[in-house]
């Protein structure tokens, strides 16, 4: 399971449009941190009454700061960055899982369809065997071709079932594997094997705490950005007048004044967009709170319901189905009432299994909700000794 969904990390074009998002705001995080003004370079020739020659060397100066709080924030877009690649990649994962999950159901039913239809055709033959010795009506030949034409339909609707679950979930692998990993026997494992991480911890919080991060330094950058900045110049030359030569050397500082825009409404702006984050953090921390509830509930349940479903009668398909032959062929229920039991038999054994599939993608949603979703596939421990949890 691990090198599958390793296999579809490295094939997803979602996976590697955010990881070339994390490069790129890598590489604005680096050009942020440089210096902001580059030196300028003037060259002055004059030729009147007084021939003037000289060469002049100009830079802004970065004295409040703008550097570092430039830098500060592509820090934190860095963060949100690597934390919107982890949570994609849990996400494409989990999408995986639970499209593999309903795959593995629907070949399932697709098998026990089979199964049902060469059921059927058996009944159908045994019934004109019996018709032509007089063991039954014509009116219950009928019944049995009629249960094998709706065999044969419901057959083709578990077929075309298939077909969609396969194809959903190429749609997230591609063509990467072509023979899937089967749905385990066994019921998936209980809730109180994982211990769900803080929610500090999910990636979902990361990213949220980056993007407050991020707008926070904004608020520096905006205030610094009001600030202006000085030009250092310093020029040198000659000046020849007539059969005299003189040396000039001089330094000048420039200084833009913000009278027609102060930049107070960018700094407005930009605190209104931090106020916006700190928010929003602290409403992602109610979500995932009541996600993880909810999950871990429906999880418990449905588990619960797969646990009693397979230790109770319902799941014993194969017994009931050969005994309701046995009684039919004895003449001790009629054909209606075999096709009936048969029929319920058939259903119940389709509903337990969606009923496991159903508890197999609770399984994944809480896992996802306790962000233990890569520890289950790596097989890793918990936060205590070593444990495995994949059972």
């Amino acid at each position: 399971m691990q090198d599958a969904v390793r296999r579809i990390w490295q094939a997803s074009p979602e996976v590697q449009a955010a990881r070339a998002d994390l490069d790129a705001a890598r590489a604005r995080a680096r050009a942020a941190a440089q210096p902001l003004y580059n030196p300028s370079l003037s060259l002055d020739a004059e030729n009147a009454d007084v021939n003037r020659r000289t060469a002049g060397l100009s830079l802004a100066l970065d004295l409040s700061g703008k550097r570092r709080a430039r830098a500060s924030q592509g820090d934190a877009d860095v963060l949100a960055a690597e934390a919107a690649y982890d949570l994609l990649r849990r996400n494409v994962a989990a999408r995986w899982l639970k499209a593999w999950s309903t795959a593995a159901l629907a070949a399932r039913q697709s098998e026990l369809g089979r199964r049902r239809l060469a059921l059927m055709q058996r009944f159908d033959d045994l019934a004109a065997q019996r018709l032509k010795v007089g063991d039954i009506s014509s009116p219950e030949r009928d019944l049995a071709g009629l249960a094998l034409g709706e065999a044969q339909v419901q057959q083709a609707t578990l077929a075309g079932n298939e077909a969609a679950a396969r194809a959903a979930l190429l749609a997230i692998s591609g063509d990467q594997l072509t023979t899937l990993p089967p749905l385990p026997e066994g019921l998936s494992p209980a809730a109180d094997r994982v211990t769900p991480l803080a929610v500090d911890e999910l990636p979902e919080l990361r990213q949220a705490r980056a993007q407050q991060a991020s707008a926070d330094a904004g608020v520096q950058v905006a205030r610094r950005a009001r600030i202006p900045d000085p030009t250092l110049s310093l020029t040198g030359g000659q000046v020849r007048s007539g059969s005299r030569t003189d040396q000039v050397i001089g330094v000048s500082v420039s200084i833009p004044l913000p009278v027609l825009n102060t930049g107070r409404a960018e700094v407005d702006a930009a605190r209104a967009e931090a106020d916006a984050a700190a928010a929003g953090v602290r409403s992602r921390q109610f979500v995932l709170r009541a996600g993880l509830q909810e999950a871990q509930a429906r999880y418990a349940a449905l588990r619960g319901a797969a646990e009693a479903f397979r230790t109770g009668r319902a799941a014993a398909f194969e017994d009931r189905t050969a005994l309701l032959e046995k009684l039919w062929r004895a003449g001790e229920i009629s054909t209606s009432d075999y096709l009936v039991q048969l029929k319920q038999s058939l259903d119940t054994a389709l509903s337990g299994q969606e009923l496991e599939s159903q508890a197999w993608q609770a399984w994944f949603d809480y896992l996802t909700a306790a962000g233990r979703l890569n520890d289950w596939l790596d097989g890793r421990t918990q936060d205590g000794p070593n444990q495995d949890i994949s059972r």
